[in-house]
């Protein structure tokens, strides 16, 4: 497990004590000081674009830089500044609170100056993580609210054919049926077989999904409604079936699926809603936040 962010910040300004670092060096060396293990060095962040090591180094670099704690002589060298050193000549831990004591990091983090040791809070969870962190889990808090919100919309509407044309809608938005309205089609209620909808992945309709959706709310979906669906795939020579549910599915009926000839995916309640949020069925963006980062190659033309 890596550590939280803040207990990198000791270790990266101590290394630097004894001379100058590569970015290359500092992860090594940071990494081997806090005893992680190759597993370790290998996790990722939540957005997956950068290892959880190599992000925390790197804020701990940028907030050291607003401190005036080190200077970076070339591109991708650290050196200590003398004020990183006089706070390592009289310190043996580091947290974001002694930092704020310097006005330059103050204004740079957003909050008064800390004037005196005494006068800090106790230590905020928002420490332990990175910026990108922050980002990411807010990011997170606000998916998970929406599709909450969006789950008890859908089941507001009590209209199951509404909610047979949601899931086809969803189907032709993740790419199905080549995204074209006409590839696919919602069926009469009458003499359905169980089947709700059917996706033509290709123009002469040799390729099928069939879909069954149940707009229900605590009913746990067991095998017997899977055998049922699976049953009506079969009565198609059918090999590909996508079942969703705004309820959720029991570990045998997710277990009864491992074992088939077909291909039968099954959407429970929440992954339903957060396709809804990824594809963009039922939600509209609200403002779209860019994360920008240095482009190296143009100083270095």
């Amino acid at each position: 497990m890596v550590p939280t962010f803040e207990k990198f910040l000791y270790p990266f300004l101590l290394l630097l004590k004894n001379g100058e670092k590569t970015t290359s060096q500092m992860v090594d060396e940071v990494a081997e000081y806090l005893g992680l293990t190759e597993e370790d060095k290998l996790l990722r962040t939540k957005s997956g674009t950068s290892t959880q090591l190599r992000d925390r180094v790197g804020w701990a670099r940028q907030y050291f830089r607003r401190a005036l704690f080190i200077e970076i002589p070339k591109t991708g060298v650290y050196r200590i500044t003398q004020r990183g050193l006089d706070y390592l000549n009289s310190h043996d831990n580091l947290l974001i609170e002694d930092l704020l004591i310097y006005p330059e990091f103050a204004e740079y983090y957003g909050v008064p100056t800390k004037k005196l040791k005494c006068e800090q809070n106790t230590q905020s969870p928002i420490h332990e993580l990175t910026p990108t962190e922050q980002l990411e889990q807010a990011y997170e808090n606000i998916s998970n609210d929406l599709a909450a919100d969006l789950l008890n919309k859908i089941l507001e509407k009590k209209d199951p054919i509404f909610f047979e044309h949601l899931v086809v809608d969803l189907m032709l938005k993740m790419g199905y049926g080549s995204n074209n309205p006409e590839s696919a089609q919602v069926t009469k209620h009458s003499g359905d077989e169980g089947i709700d909808g059917i996706i033509y992945e290709d123009k002469l309709g040799l390729d099928k999904i069939y879909l069954q959706a149940k707009q229900w709310t605590s009913v746990v979906v067991g095998r017997p409604e899977l055998h049922k669906f699976v049953g009506a795939l079969a009565g198609k020579s059918a090999n590909k079936g996508v079942f969703i549910t705004t309820s959720f599915f029991s570990k045998e009926a997710r277990e009864y699926v491992k074992g088939l000839t077909q291909k039968v995916v099954l959407i429970d309640g929440k992954e339903l809603a957060n396709y809804m949020i990824e594809f963009n069925v039922g939600v509209t963006p609200k403002k779209v936040y860019e994360v920008k980062r240095i482009d190296i190659d143009y100083f270095e033309e």
